[in-house]
């Protein structure tokens, strides 16, 4: 895979300041060539985050202060992009609708009531199980910090092979959805576990193994329910999949 491709991947994913030139030549139609690269686009995001949220916590700030600054990294390196799909996703599905009505509402830049309810549970679920999961050694509570957007980024893959795109026009979820390969997806899938598993150990693969459950259930239901994926749907099963990765750490 070529240079520019991960660093178009990495600009699209994150808001880094990746200088232009590094991304040029790349279309956005061809982006989907690049979903291989989400793992390590999660270990990028996840270091920083995992550093500052080690780094306020102990320096005095305490377990619950670190979990928010952990949480608040994430979304600030990505700019919210995954929140704000997973809102749009609360929105519209929770407004028991028709499925061209839900898809309209999940248009609409305004956050609704189910939105900001699943923002704040989403939110809150983060930083408490970030907390719970302090009482680990720093190293290896970094190592699950890492793990967690690694995780979320490569159960997406989930809802982008051999799925349909639920809309009728184009949008920024169409040059995934339904576009990646069957190598492409085994090589994001092997990706994501062999980092999971040498930053943390069988019990983080375990973890892993729950959450791409999860996410395959989520997709199955945004199909249900949807008619297929859109941008929103990818977005809100990262945000799921980091939840799921944390809670299903908590439990073993």
């Amino acid at each position: 895979m070529k240079p520019h491709l991960f660093w178009a991947t990495l600009q699209f994913m994150t808001r880094l300041p990746i200088p232009e030139k590094w991304a040029e030549g790349i279309d956005f139609r061809h982006y989907w060539r690049g979903v291989p690269y989400f793992p390590l686009v999660g270990l990028i995001i996840g270091c920083l985050a995992g550093l500052l949220s080690l780094a306020v916590s102990q320096s005095g700030g305490g377990m619950y202060i670190g979990a928010i600054g952990y949480v608040l990294a994430l979304a600030f390196l990505t700019g919210g992009l995954h929140l704000d799909g997973l809102a749009d996703s609360c929105d519209g599905l929770f407004s028991a609708r028709q499925r061209e009505k839900m898809l309209e509402i999940m248009l609409d830049s305004r956050l609704g009531t189910y939105g900001g309810v699943g923002l704040i549970f989403c939110i809150v679920t983060k930083i408490l199980a970030v907390v719970e999961l302090s009482y680990h050694p720093p190293f290896y509570l970094f190592a699950l910090l890492v793990c967690a957007p690694i995780v979320g980024r490569t159960a997406v893959v989930l809802l982008m092979y051999k799925q349909p795109y639920a809309r009728e026009s184009e949008g920024m979820g169409s040059s995934y959805i339904g576009k990646i390969t069957p190598s492409a997806t085994a090589l994001t899938l092997l990706g994501g576990a062999a980092l999971v598993m040498v930053l943390g150990n069988w019990k983080a693969l375990l973890a892993m193994m729950v959450s791409l459950l999860v996410i395959y259930g989520l997709a199955l239901y945004f199909n249900y329910r949807l008619g297929g994926q859109t941008g929103d749907t990818l977005g809100a099963s990262i945000e799921v999949g980091e939840v799921t990765f944390l809670l299903a750490m908590i439990w073993q």
